[in-house]
């Protein structure tokens, strides 16, 4: 789903009134825009899961109990002056320690958080243009499509890879892995979280009756409730022991940590960390990593972890390699690859994948078309599923050459889902089915022939490009075509000659 132009208009708008407003460091204006937008949504989210816990019959106490004076419903009116001293030292203190009593990671990391917007005009001009914006539950994402379009304002944006990854590519990349209520799933560079968010989705689905369920056209679901995790313990450790992400900017593991709590997670353990680092050695930990690291980028060479072995310092090299060592034995991940790590020829590029190959099951290589992360990088990318342990006996291939959009920078909705149902069918089935040859979307490699091609993992490399041919006419048939194409040029050239004369 891509922002609607009333929404654009309005971002716009208060990106405006910001810059304007002396606020002229952009990522600092993200996030007090995000702050408010929490503001809103809170209340929002609050009124969402009553209605849950009535669904489920069970008890829910609001987050605003004992403060209503902190829900937005109540002060989005205030006069200007009043309204900016009352979010400042009432409001703005509420969200920071929300849950303090639990000592959680979002009271830690809103910690160093401070509400800077000088003018009392601006604060009530933001509030105005975003209590207008249809950011309600209905449309639960838009908070994250709000963000994609802040970043893509952004001169920086992309330098480093941080832009969001499209939705419906995350959501077939939750499809691939099938995460479950029992899994501990991270994303070590999760950037806005919507990675764990599409997880949490997709396990609350599983678990909501059919008859709940109602589906827009854009295949979101919605009035996702899971009336069917009946004990609570499951719903405690879903709340605050399954989902995990890590970025390096504390910024935007402030966004993830306040856009999960709008989803319903109560607890989301986000921290700010630099999981390529040494200061990050977690080993054997989860069952589920998704990911879309960043695809440029280098790190310095006596900062990377000692548990990395790979000969090179770029990022999206070392990334794939930290997620083989974050799994448990059997754990799945699914991670988007620019394609130089599928084909590159360095030391460090082959290590990886006989690393992949020969140490893990690779399960399966999604070439994605260059148009999927436009307007913000055209680069050439791939979905790379694999399974932690064993050795790899066959890789499935599957040529996606559409997802749903247009290619180019406008990115136009055609049906938003392109070849992404046949993908995930296939690779559902992909056990059962023998593909006879390799000229369709999708195939089987085995492991010895990947071997003998250096471990490459490129589909270029193993397609079948089936050619039309094409009947030419005899050398003397052409030749004579020729001749007479020639006599009518001069017979032309002998007319226009005449013309020239009687004019």
């Amino acid at each position: 789903m891509k922002l609607a132009p009333e929404l654009k208009s309005k971002i716009d708008t208060l990106w405006d009134r910001f810059w304007s407003g002396g606020m002229s460091n952009p990522l600092q204006s993200i996030e007090q825009m995000s702050y408010i937008i929490f503001m809103k949504r809170l209340e929002d989210m609050d009124v969402v899961e009553q209605n849950r816990a009535r669904a489920r019959d069970i008890e829910y106490t609001s987050v605003f109990e004992g403060k209503d004076a902190c829900r937005w419903s109540n002060w989005k009116h205030y006069p200007a002056e009043q309204m900016l001293v009352h979010v400042r030292d009432v409001v703005f203190p509420f969200i920071k320690n929300l849950h303090s009593e639990e000592k959680t990671l979002f009271t830690r990391q809103m910690r160093d958080a401070v509400f800077i917007i000088p003018k009392p005009s601006l604060l009530q001009e933001a509030v105005a243009l975003i209590d207008e914006m249809d950011i309600t539950a209905q449309n639960r994402d838009t908070q994250g499509d709000i963000y994609e379009y802040l970043l893509s304002q952004l001169s920086t944006a992309g330098m480093n890879g941080q832009f969001r990854t499209p939705r419906h590519i995350i959501r077939m990349m939750v499809e691939l892995v099938e995460p479950d209520v029992n899994d501990r799933i991270c994303d070590p560079a999760c950037g806005t979280a919507g990675f764990l968010i599409n997880a949490y989705e997709y396990i609350i689905r599983k678990y909501t009756s059919p008859d709940m369920l109602e589906v827009d056209s854009e295949g979101e679901y919605h009035n996702l409730i899971g009336d069917n995790i009946t004990d609570q313990r499951h719903w405690e450790k879903l709340w605050s022991d399954t989902f995990y992400g890590y970025d390096f900017d504390s910024t935007m593991a402030r966004i993830s940590l306040m856009n999960m709590m709008l989803h319903g997670i109560k607890a989301p353990q986000i921290e700010q960390k630099d999981t390529l680092s040494k200061l990050y050695n977690e080993e054997e930990r989860y069952s589920v990593v998704l990911a879309n690291p960043p695809f440029k980028g280098s790190i310095d060479k006596s900062d990377i972890s000692d548990i990395l072995s790979l000969p090179t310092t770029k990022t999206e090299l070392l990334f794939v390699e930290r997620m083989i060592h974050l799994l448990t034995i059997g754990g799945r991940c699914a991670v988007i690859v620019p394609d130089g790590v599928v084909f590159g020829s360095s030391k460090a590029h082959k290590k990886l994948r006989q690393m992949l190959l020969e140490e893990n099951q690779v399960e399966g290589i999604v070439s994605m078309p260059s148009g999927v992360f436009r307007p913000y990088a055209g680069v050439s990318t791939a979905v790379l599923i694999f399974a932690k342990g064993g050795a790899t006996e066959k890789v499935w291939f599957y040529d996606m050459e559409a997802d749903g959009f247009s290619l180019d920078d406008k990115r136009t909705l055609i049906d938003g889902k392109g070849d992404i149902p046949d993908i995930i069918e296939h690779f559902r089935g992909r056990r059962d089915e023998v593909p006879e040859d390799r000229k369709g979307k999708c195939f089987y490699v085995p492991f010895e022939e990947i071997k003998e091609n250096n471990f490459d993992l490129s589909i270029s490399r193993y397609k079948e490009i089936e050619y039309e041919e094409i009947e030419y006419d005899p050398p003397e048939v052409i030749i004579e075509k020729i001749e007479g194409i020639e006599k009518q040029i001069l017979v032309n050239l002998d007319e226009l000659r005449e013309l020239l004369k009687n004019s």
